[in-house]
């Protein structure tokens, strides 16, 4: 048969069908063409139940395609792309005969780069490769699987010209699930724009070690407060309440890192997790099991470490028996990346990569991230018999499942219109927003807010520190049309009303990329002149604000030997102490604005500073949302997602310890430098004594609380009301107290609020001796206050 299409017949598992439509792109030889199945085949009806489109298309799949469908590319795109990095359909017709299941972060041109040596794709090429993409895999491949492209979203779409909010921990300091719900949803809209329709987030790892530099990834110390915000960021991203099929805007979440990812050994990334199974049931395990009960999510991915000499992706009790076992799960698990190999590798319980394949195959992991290092090996693992093929189709299954319920067959494309429009005016809006509800007042003796004459003598105000002129993103972060720094967010908000001068002060490294592997702290003869150079600066100024913390380097990621990012100091790096002590010897009040990624462990700052305002990493609007604060436009409201630490000595340190915990120490104290959930304002709230619903339950059953509040101040502001519970005796130690409700809301000056906050039945179980989940009847204590360490409490019985 001659010219660029045929028809042949094609004899598929549930019956003998004519297959037409085949389809060759430009340039396509003809023995290229391929067969396939008739357009009405069932796994392309969109109005049958998913499950039996999966059936029918893995029952016409070979084992080479069911192969393909569960591992990724990225490292390896070239294999895919042209020399302009355009999707090359030849060469992707050779290197993947038989499809493709996933590709990597397309925004990016070439797999693990730094975008500063090769920049991402635009807006305008990023879409051009997925409907490419999508294109070669519907025309020529037998089966017409669409690729299911993944891409980084943690705090904004990892790409060029998308919005960037606030980095996790900074959402987290909001305590508003209503926001972190409406800052997802947003990302869903750009990232589907791009034709992308699945993302790695989010992070609901509970974070016990401010030594690792992920701290800034997730969501604080407490599983109440991640698992609330958790899900809140699910809904977001794929829809509240959806059905199994996401809707427009929408996509895919993939619930991360499962799981003890966040109190690793030296506090190291990928450390070993020295954890007891109560620990994990009671603290590590509750937000990834609230995540999948209540949002339906479609993907799970395991963590880098071990726990009990079992790392997470050959863990079959954690993955098998918790996961999908006790907790009903029927997504997919997807592995972290390289993480497969790292079997082999990293914790040798693998003799080499096919091994490792088959050993998490086994343990429940049904894809592999990125590359397919592992999974790759299963097609001769299959066929000698070494893995059942029943194990490769039921981790097919649930990767074709989420294709499905993503609308992949219906709509892979990407639209370039809608896409155009990311970060537009309400990406800026609600970045700047989140901004403003992510900062946290530590401390304050009446400098702040600052004032701004109308009229008379203008105050020089000095704006000094590595981190003053430089909008820091923090990790995994994206490529905002604009950003604005403090230094240009206090010079706009000022304008003339105000003389600012500037010096930065110090460098703390040489370089701020967090894709570079080598971390240099600059030199300290260089900055010892620019500490000289910023006390001349500030020698005639009214105030001195200094912007320090961290950079993109000091605290991140540390994803091999050559790319470090934990820490074994928590107080400020480089040379950043000395200026703020040359500067508070000028004695004028001196702001310490904080900019970083990790708990603020400053303790001479906090002795000495007249005023401290955390910001962590505030997105493409900081600048912008801390002028507001620092000049009293908005009055800050956050509250710590986690307990700061004296001194690293102290650690683990966080509130729900044990009542034999923190007995103290010689020559030091044992309280933190700042609790949990703490935050201050610029007005004063009054917390009355909590109020139940009934004195008396029974288990099952829960409570409300009821918190009286009042604006006492002269300035409206935000409080947030935190409950929190203690089970007065119990069979097994239970903490000195946990979080179990907690509720922002806005009060006007002289305003009283009545809050009425529910614990749910489930806050008053625990894990017995025999490891079951049981509510004791007895006594509980019930407390409600600002913060973990100011609260007054009720009591609550429940009764036998």
């Amino acid at each position: 048969m001659t010219g660029r299409f045929k028809a042949v017949l094609l004899a598929a598992a549930m019956g003998s069908m004519l297959a037409a439509g085949v389809f060759a792109a430009p340039g396509f030889a003809q023995d290229e063409a391929v067969a396939r199945p008739m357009a009405d085949a069932p796994y392309w009806d969109a109005a049958l139940p998913v499950e039996q489109r999966v059936a029918d298309l893995l029952a016409r799949m070979t084992l080479e395609e069911k192969v393909a469908q569960i591992v990724t590319i990225w490292d390896g795109k070239k294999k895919v792309q042209a020399a302009d990095f355009t999707f090359d359909p030849v060469k992707a017709s050779a290197a993947f005969p038989n499809g493709i299941g996933q590709i990597a972060r397309p925004s990016d041109t070439s797999g693990p780069v730094s975008p500063r040596v090769v920049p991402r794709r635009s807006i305008a090429a990023s879409v051009a490769y997925v409907n490419a993409a999508q294109k070669w895999a519907r025309e020529h491949t037998r089966l017409g699987i669409p690729i299911l492209f993944h891409e980084e979203s943690l705090h904004g779409f990892a790409a060029k010209n998308a919005t960037a909010f606030p980095q996790a921990i900074g959402l987290a300091s909001t305590w508003d699930p209503d926001l972190v719900r409406d800052v997802n949803a947003l990302i869903a809209g750009e990232v589907r724009a791009r034709g992308v329709h699945l993302t790695l987030s989010p992070v609901v790892d509970v974070a016990r070690d401010p030594r690792w530099g992920r701290i800034e990834e997730t969501f604080g110390e407490d599983p109440f407060l991640v698992g609330e915000l958790g899900v809140a960021a699910v809904e977001g991203l794929q829809g509240k309440g959806r059905s199994a099929k996401i809707g427009p805007g929408h996509v895919l979440a993939t619930l991360k890192h499962m799981t003890g990812h966040g109190q690793p050994e030296s506090g190291t990334n990928v450390g070993p997790a020295p954890i007891a199974e109560r620990t994990l049931r009671e603290i590590f395990f509750p937000p990834f099991e609230q995540v999948v009960k209540r949002t339906g999510i479609d993907a799970v991915m395991a963590s880098y470490n071990e726990i009990d000499g079992v790392p997470s992706h050959a863990n079959h009790w954690l993955l098998t028996d918790v996961l999908r076992g006790e907790w009903g799960y029927r997504g997919a698990v997807v592995s972290d990346y390289y993480a497969i190999e790292d079997l082999a590798r990293l914790h040798h319980i693998a003799a080499d990569n096919a091994s490792a394949a088959r050993i998490a195959l086994e343990a429940g992991v049904d894809v592999d991230l990125p590359e397919g290092g592992g999974f790759d090996h299963l097609l001769a693992l299959a066929k000698g018999g070494r893995v059942p093929v029943e194990a490769v189709d039921a981790a097919v299954a649930r990767l074709l499942t989420m294709k499905f319920n993503a609308g992949l067959f219906e709509n892979p494309w990407a639209d370039l219109a809608e896409a155009q429009k990311s970060n537009g005016a309400e990406g800026v809006a609600l970045a700047r927003k989140a901004a403003e509800k992510s900062l946290v007042l530590l401390q304050n003796d009446g400098v702040l807010p600052l004032a701004l004459p109308t009229s008379g003598k203008k105050p020089t105000i000095a704006v000094i520190g590595p981190n003053a002129d430089v909008a820091r993103l923090g990790g995994y972060y994206g490529e905002p049309r604009a950003s604005v720094s403090p230094l240009a967010g206090i010079r706009a908000l000022v304008g003339d009303r105000a003389t600012v001068v500037h010096s930065q002060g110090v460098v703390i490294t040489e370089d701020d990329d967090w894709w570079a592997d080598e971390v240099k702290l600059a030199d300290p003869a260089g900055n010892r002149r620019r500490i000289a150079a910023a006390v001349e600066a500030a020698k005639g100024a009214d105030t001195i604000l200094l912007f320090i913390g961290d950079t993109e380097q000091t605290s991140r990621e540390g994803w091999a030997d050559i790319h470090l990012g934990d820490r074994t100091a928590l107080d400020l790096v480089g040379q950043q102490l000395d200026l703020f002590q040359a500067l508070k010897a000028l004695g004028k009040p001196v702001v310490a604005v904080l900019v970083n990624g990790r708990p603020p462990s400053y303790p001479a700052i906090a002795a000495q500073a007249d005023a401290i305002l955390e910001t962590w990493y505030a997105g493409e609007q900081q600048g912008n949302a801390i002028a507001d604060a620092l000049f009293g436009r908005i009055n800050p409201g956050g509250k710590l997602p986690v307990t700061v630490a004296r001194n690293v000595g102290q650690l683990p340190i966080f509130y729900n310890y044990k009542p034999s915990a923190h007995r103290g120490y010689l020559f030091d104290e044992a309280t933190p430098l700042w609790p949990f959930g703490f935050g201050l304002s610029y007005t004063q709230f009054d917390l009355g004594a909590p109020v139940l619903s009934q004195s008396t339950i029974r288990p099952g059953e829960g409570v409300t609380v009821t918190v009286p509040v009042t604006n006492r101040g002269g300035m409206a502001g935000d409080e947030v009301v935190q409950i929190y519970l203690r089970d007065d005796v119990s069979s097994v130690t239970r903490p000195v107290k946990e979080l179990v409700g907690f509720r922002r809301v806005t009060l006007k000056p002289g305003e009283t609020r009545q809050v009425a906050i529910l614990i749910r039945p489930d806050a008053f179980a625990l894990w017995n001796a025999d490891m079951k989940r049981v509510v004791e009847p007895g006594s509980f204590t019930i407390m409600a206050g600002a913060s973990s360490a100011e609260v007054k409490d009720a009591k609550l019985t429940v009764a036998p």
